[in-house]
């Protein structure tokens, strides 16, 4: 890590503020929600202005450090209420585009590092193995810093990053990172799903596609996952009926395009689809309706949006 000493010039909130988007990028893939996120951040804060920062040799290890650390906590505290929340649970999308998807060959690399796919695939590992994987994979920092920051060994640390690559592996499912069709794809679903074309649905959907429906117990979506295409396609006739009370907009969420409704009081639901790589056809819905998991499509979200939520620089 770097030697890199606050003077007089580098006051505690100037080097908290320049190391926030990064700060937040950690958070938020560990922890999978932006509200969670936001409180380890404060808490960070709270923390680093406490501390006589003349003996803080590296602010930016400090903080990713004291980040880490909270996430953890805050991580294990999490998954024990997520064991009894009303139907299935999903990672809270986040708007990483403000204006609506317009360059298909955006960089794949920065869309798969905070992809709703990854996410989902992460809840699966430990805490421990979720912030190793975390702080390697997406912020590239070495297996020694990590140790420090967890106050592990390097060897214990490099035995989670092997436990976490293999779950991650063997989890991560195969889906269409082409953008542009993936674009393509969720505007013909999105007006067919308005529409209530059932025919049309049938020809996007793969036979074994899987609906996944986030509404927190809040709202009327499924509280059980939809399986087979004809089920799905028939649900999104029937929602279609009640119409939609606002407008839809494709925009980029989490590194690619969502279907994102919008009210003159915010974003109420959004819509993203995972594609099979070999022949094009929807194998995943993911629909978020829970109120509780809007704040991160607001538009003007922030340092959250900022490029360090894809691939943050660690110190060198």
């Amino acid at each position: 890590m770097s030697e890199q000493q606050l003077d007089g010039t580098d006051d505690a909130a100037s080097a908290f503020a320049r190391n926030r988007s990064l700060l937040v990028g950690v958070a938020y893939r560990m922890l999978g929600t932006v509200s969670d996120a936001e409180d380890v951040v404060q808490e960070a804060w709270l923390r680093w202005a406490r501390v006589d920062t003349e003996t803080v040799r590296d602010p930016t290890a400090f903080l990713v450090r004291t980040v880490s650390r909270l996430a953890i906590d805050r991580l294990r505290q999490v998954k024990a209420r997520r064991e009894s929340y009303v139907g299935p649970w999903l990672p809270e999308p986040l708007l990483t585009g403000s204006e609506p998807v317009a360059d298909p060959a955006a960089d794949v690399d920065r869309a798969e590092s905070v992809s709703m796919a990854m996410l989902v695939v992460l809840e699966t590992l430990s805490p421990l193995e979720r912030t190793v994987f975390v702080l390697h994979e997406a912020f590239g920092y070495e297996y020694a810093d990590i140790a420090e920051i967890l106050d592990r060994t390097p060897p214990a640390v490099r035995q989670l990053a092997h436990r976490a690559r293999e779950h991650v592996q063997a989890r991560r499912p195969r889906y269409e990172t082409d953008l542009s069709k993936r674009r393509a794809a969720t505007e013909r679903f999105l007006r067919a799903s308005a529409g209530g074309d059932l025919n049309d649905l049938l020809e996007l959907l793969a036979p074994d596609a899987t609906l996944w429906a986030d509404g927190g117990g809040k709202t009327k979506a499924p509280r059980r996952p939809i399986h087979g295409r004809d089920k799905i396609a028939r649900f999104f006739v029937g929602i279609s009926g009640a119409g939609f009370p606002g407008t839809m907009q494709i925009i980029e969420v989490n590194g690619g395009p969502a279907a994102v409704l919008n009210t003159p009081a915010g974003p109420v639901a959004a819509a993203m689809v995972d594609l099979d790589p070999d022949n094009g056809l929807i194998t995943v819905v993911r629909l978020f309706a829970s109120p509780d998991k809007m704040s991160g499509l607001a538009l003007g979200a922030g340092a959250i949006t900022e490029r360090n939520l894809y691939r943050g620089d660690p110190p060198h």
